[in-house]
């Protein structure tokens, strides 16, 4: 499964860095996205998803409401299988804004989702 995760973080505390791995070590392709950064946990990072050539099986978001606004277009036009907007990543205003553009959001960590417990990553 190819997974993109929008906002990825360097840092390894942070819940997108742990998304990043938690995939990885799963075996999936994952493509992290975030403009500030080049690479992630050895994997090149992309500035936008509309910059990733292969398509996209799931979405993981780990911004805040306000930039996903912004980012939903983009998104939507990949035509992922599934989006999870993960805590803190959602609103209702989001949510509509999704299902406007033909996308069902999960709002559930995607961590938990493929039987990983983040508390228990280093």
């Amino acid at each position: 499964m190819n997974i993109a995760i929008i906002g990825a973080s360097a840092k390894q505390e942070r819940m997108s860095n742990k998304a990043v791995r938690a995939y990885r070590d799963q075996g999936h392709r994952v493509f992290p996205v975030n403009p500030k950064e080049q690479e992630i946990e050895g994997i090149p990072c992309h500035a936008s998803i509309q910059d990733i050539r292969e398509p996209i099986d799931r979405v993981s978001v780990y911004v805040n409401p306000e930039i996903g606004m912004t980012l939903a277009e983009g998104i939507a036009a990949k035509r992922p299988r599934e989006l999870f907007l993960n805590p803190g990543s959602e609103s209702e205003t989001l949510i509509a804004k999704f299902r406007e553009l033909g996308l069902e959001p999960v709002m559930k960590c995607s961590i938990l989702d493929i039987g990983i417990h983040p508390e228990e990553m280093k």
